[in-house]
């Protein structure tokens, strides 16, 4: 498949199909290759930091987060449900889109859209580009991945997921929009 970018219903949110090339031995992608994403109308994005989130079982959920910097996210191993919410004052406020992320595709997920993800097969190594380094002082927006006001069809229900406690205990979108 050749690269391709497509943007979602969410403003800034981009889904991009990756050329992955596979044989006998394994597969190779070109992860991020600016030049060619720019020239199919990628945003100029400066990357200062990689990080990468290793999961061994399946049903691992994280997020939902927020976070003050644009992430350019990418699976080197396994298979990923991922959904994100918008949550940036304006009329996008609380959409969701959901996809699956595999080693041949890639997200583009602008600040202030919160992103999550829940892992379909063990072994899921998750990576994403920043464009602004982590600190402790970062103001990050956290709701419930599992809001039903959001209406996710999470692959593996609630009861089942494995969660961190901090992320069970985030508000919901309604508690966060009474917030401010």
């Amino acid at each position: 498949m050749a690269l391709q970018i497509a943007e979602t219903s969410i403003p800034g949110l981009l889904r991009i199909d990756l050329d992955l090339h596979s044989d006998g031995r394994g597969w190779f992608k070109e992860g991020f290759q600016r030049a060619k994403l720019e020239a199919l109308g990628f945003p100029p994005f400066e990357i200062v930091q990689n990080n990468v989130s290793f999961n061994a079982e399946v049903g691992v959920t994280r997020g939902i987060h927020a976070e003050p910097w644009d992430k350019y996210i990418s699976l080197a191993n396994g298979r990923a449900f991922a959904a994100i919410v918008d949550l940036r004052d304006g009329e996008s406020r609380g959409r969701v889109e959901t996809f699956e992320l595999h080693p041949g595709n890639a997200l583009f997920v602008p600040r202030g859209c919160g992103n999550s993800y829940q892992t379909l097969t063990p072994d899921v190594a998750y990576t994403y580009l920043v464009n602004e380094h982590w600190s402790p002082d970062a103001e990050y927006t956290l709701i419930q991945a599992f809001d039903p006001a959001l209406g996710i069809d999470w692959p593996v229900v609630e009861a089942d997921a494995i969660r961190s406690d901090k992320d069970r205990g985030h508000p919901t979108l309604a508690e966060l929009t009474c917030a401010r």
